[in-house]
């Protein structure tokens, strides 16, 4: 049976290497004995093996066969192994067929050790990997020799093994420090640019502080721009190294030139360009000029490139790729992020010294009706007038009156616009009459500024489905906006054509002409083309704004044309032409309607509710001349209280009311009261879906928005009459 394992360790931790010079660095740090192995089933001649190499103080491990060596050869290694060429079961040659058949163990030295030996068992022993063979009874120092020889060998690589591991540890130390360093240098340069972009909401300071930012961290050579709408350069800057200029020499021109071409191919395109050379393409010869290379990126706001950002390497001999690329791109990103807040800030600036123009215009405009109004109702209150001053006066203040309700239909139009709840009701319209009833709207702002008007409209109709009160505000807005922008004594032409598939309006003047920079902007809410300082044309700001806004939501577009200040404007609207199933609703419709004009049924009792006195007077009046009985209450429990008493026929209710709503009292008139026969019509100044949902949920027979125009009267007393009937 096998002897167990055995191992045998000396004291002394180092092998002397006999004409070698000792490491500095290894007395600092030993290294461990080696392991040598000893196979042999005959346990005296382990015993000997050992004695003799005791010597050399390394640590013995003994083994009794093949198969123990083995195993123990699994979980370690050893400098050399001694190895018996004949033993029982699995013999040396064997043993060591199978040491060297695994990779952990296929390159360690093996001495046989045989009482005899022949060519045979030689050429395999070699064949098998030995480094020797030494006959039995060995000399000890034979043995000792060529094992300590062994043991050296394999301390020697062991020491390399540690050196080159040191080696490796050490270079991948420095690869960890150098990387952590650069990225701490571009969190840091991250950093900075992150201050330098939320520094301002300038433009210049952002282009500036960027640019100078970028150079020599990056590139040789930076610069940024930002475009206009049209494209053109509105901000350009840029930041070099010192001798950049001197470095180009002669290729300035060339390099200009590149830089123009990338920077236009960024404008009009999504990705990062790169030129490998300083030159546009034919303008150096084939191995001349400074080397280098150029990158452009598009700087992408809203989607769209608003601008570049260029970068150019050459006096450096760097290149711009890796982390540094990426970390351009990341700052091109950064840089479009904060111009746009840039023009965010503008746009805000921009809409808010609009709003200050419009409230301080609103305010004149207003003004403006009212002078020459109080003017009349004082002659009127302090002396007598004569019937024909008084009738002048009278219209006068109509058209005042008129002018002020306008004013405010605007506004409301704009609201209702915005909220997206205005109404349109369609009917087929003949282009030619809507056009000449529009001019003839305007007939007194014409003669005013002794304008000539010149129609040209087709001899055959051209029909469009819109609303009709709409399509004269639109036809009414621009031929005002023409006589408004045309200096006295103008020409204004106004045209209408029928094509394919649309009906075209135009209307062209000869008058200030509108500047390409606000060709797109004078669809804008609240924008002024006249802003010279003595604002002789004044305005809202707001029609034109209107008739776009109006002109596509009946499905059409509108554009204006001006070849400059000074050379006329023409604005031109188009809206799709009515198909025949439109034309022949329109004339069914034209032939079963019958003509009926209201007559205010006389002899009703009406209750009109207002918190606004005169407002209440006024309407009792107008109500009084069509010959009804009136009466009037103020706040809403007061109203519950005379309608109780008077049993109206009609009632014309405020809905903001003091005390109870208009809303609430017709719930108790309808409800509590049980007055479901008298007709109510809410008044009020809204007038949206949701505000007349309100009202019929409420109890009210009908929705109007003031101002109440009086000539609607006699139709609404007839409904109530119908309504009664």
């Amino acid at each position: 049976m096998a002897a167990p394992l055995k191992m045998t360790e000396t004291v002394n931790a180092r092998l002397p290497v006999g004409g070698t010079t000792p490491d500095p660095g290894a007395a600092s740090s030993p290294l461990e004995r080696s392991n040598i192995l000893i196979v042999d089933d005959r346990l005296d001649k382990r015993v000997v093996f050992r004695t003799i190499l005791e010597e050399l103080d390394q640590t013995i491990v003994t083994a009794s066969s093949g198969e123990e060596a083995l195993r123990w050869l699994l979980d370690n290694e050893c400098a050399v192994i001694l190895l018996d060429v004949n033993m029982p079961g699995m013999d040396g040659l064997e043993t060591a067929e199978l040491i060297r058949s695994r990779r952990k163990t296929s390159h360690t030295p093996i001495i046989f050790i045989t009482a005899f030996a022949d060519e045979m068992h030689t050429a395999r022993g070699y064949s098998l990997g030995a480094v020797d063979y030494i006959l039995s009874p060995v000399v000890p120092n034979i043995l000792r020799s060529k094992v300590k020889a062994l043991v050296q060998l394999h301390r020697l690589n062991a020491e390399l093994k540690r050196r080159s591991d040191e080696r490796v540890a050490l270079v991948r130390e420095q690869a960890a420090r150098t990387m952590a360093e650069e990225n701490q240098r571009r969190a840091s340069f991250l950093a900075e640019a992150t201050q330098v972009m939320a520094s301002s909401l300038d433009v210049d300071t952002i282009l500036k502080g960027a640019s100078t930012l970028l150079v020599p961290f990056l590139a040789d050579f930076a610069a940024i721009m930002l475009a206009g709408d049209d494209g053109s350069v509105r901000a350009r800057r840029s930041s070099s190294v010192a001798g950049w200029e001197h470095y180009l020499n002669h290729g300035r021109s060339a390099f200009d030139s590149l830089l123009a071409e990338m920077q236009m191919r960024a404008l009009h395109g999504s990705a990062h360009e790169l030129s490998a050379s300083l030159a546009a393409p034919g303008m150096a010869e084939e191995g001349e000029g400074p080397k280098g290379e150029v990158h452009a990126f598009p700087l992408i706001t809203r989607g769209k490139a608003r601008g570049a950002l260029l970068l150019a390497l050459g006096p450096s001999g760097r290149k711009l790729a890796g982390q540094d690329l990426s970390l351009a791109e990341n700052l091109a990103g950064r840089v479009a992020a904060a111009l746009e807040n840039c023009l965010l800030y503008e746009e805000i600036q921009q809409a808010d010294r609009r709003k200050n123009e419009f409230l301080a215009t609103l305010s004149h405009e207003l003004r403006n009706p009212l002078a020459p109004m109080r003017s009349a109702l004082h002659m009127l209150k302090t002396q007598p007038v004569d019937p024909d001053r008084m009738r002048a006066l009278v219209e006068t203040m109509d058209r005042q009156v008129g002018q002020m309700t306008r004013l405010v239909e605007d506004l409301l139009d704009i609201s209702r616009i915005t909220r997206g709840v205005i109404e349109l009701r369609h009917e087929t319209l003949e282009v030619g009459a809507e056009v000449r009833n529009a001019i003839e709207s305007c007939r007194n702002a014409i003669e005013i500024g002794r304008h000539a008007v010149v129609m040209d409209l087709p001899r055959d109709p051209v029909y469009v489905v819109a609303d009709r009160v709409r399509l004269q505000q639109v036809l009414e807005n621009v031929i005002l906006n023409a006589v408004k922008y045309t200096n006295p004594g103008g020409r204004i032409e106004v045209s209408a054509t029928g094509e394919i598939s649309d009906a075209v309006i135009r209307v062209k003047d000869n008058g200030i002409g509108i500047a390409p920079d606000k060709l797109q902007q004078v669809w804008d809410l609240f924008v002024q083309v006249d802003d010279s300082p003595e604002r002789a044309r004044k305005g809202l700001g707001i029609g034109l704004a209107l008739v776009r806004d109006l002109v596509k939501r009946h499905g059409g577009n509108v554009e204006a044309a001006s070849d400059g200040l000074g050379r006329g404007s023409t604005f031109t609207l188009r809206f799709p032409r009515a198909v025949r199933h439109d034309m022949e609703t329109t004339e069914m419709n034209a032939t079963q309607t019958t003509t009926h004009r209201p007559t205010a049924a006389a002899g009703k009792r009406v209750l009109i509710v207002d918190d606004n006195v005169d407002a209440a007077e006024t309407l009792a009046m107008m109500l009084e001349l069509l010959g009804q009985q009136t009466r009037q209450a103020h706040e809403g429990n007061n109203a519950l209280t005379v309608a109780q008493e008077y049993q109206p026929d009609v009632i014309f209710m405020d809905i903001g009311l003091p005390g109870l709503s208009g809303h609430e009292v017709v719930t108790k008139l309808r409800t509590e009261l049980g007055m479901t026969a008298p007709y109510i019509i809410a008044l009020s100044g809204y007038g949206t879906e949701e505000d007349r949902r309100k009202s019929f949920h409420a109890g009210f027979d009908n929705h109007l928005v003031k101002p109440l125009d009086p000539s609607a009267l006699p139709g609404i007393l007839e409904l109530a009459e119908r309504r009664a009937a």
